[in-house]
């Protein structure tokens, strides 16, 4: 079952509401991705605090207004879904820098500053799901494709 800032995991309590919700919304796209709640959970809080040190105030503030986003859609093609567990990760251009998306999914897994981080990222999901990445270039063209083998 997804979290929501309502109902989150109770190592998350003491945190600042932005740096909760940051991890709430990583730890659900970890759980996504097939990590158990175990390992998701730390390296999610680690993630939360390491963005919000390096967010602006306004980029805090613009994700604090949005509270639907840690919510995962009700509808049955979202939210754990086994079928994205056998397709590709994409890196694309996002406008806070470069995103990671499953193929198929309806929102990004993780926004990261530059590309090459991005494409680490994705490299280690589509490794842990045995696919592969696809990179894109800013224009949305496919750049190249990364095998990672599993």
């Amino acid at each position: 079952m997804p979290w929501s800032m309502k109902d989150y995991p109770a190592s998350l309590k003491n945190l600042e509401k932005p740096v909760k919700k940051k991890a709430i919304e990583i730890a659900n796209a970890m759980i996504d991705e097939g990590y158990e709640d175990g390992r998701a959970i730390p390296i999610a809080t680690s993630k939360a605090k390491e963005w919000a040190e390096n967010a602006s105030k306004e980029e805090i503030d613009d994700f604090l207004k949005h509270d639907d986003e840690t919510e995962h859609d009700e509808d049955s093609s979202s939210g754990g879904d086994p079928e994205l567990m056998d397709k590709a990760e994409h890196v694309i251009k996002h406008k806070n820098g470069w995103a990671v998306k499953a193929e198929g999914a309806k929102r990004v897994s993780e926004i990261k500053d530059t590309k090459k981080e991005a494409i680490e990222r994705a490299k280690e999901i589509a490794a842990h799901k045995g696919t592969e990445v696809i990179v894109h270039l800013a224009d949305g063209n496919v750049q190249r494709k990364i095998k990672t083998g599993s």
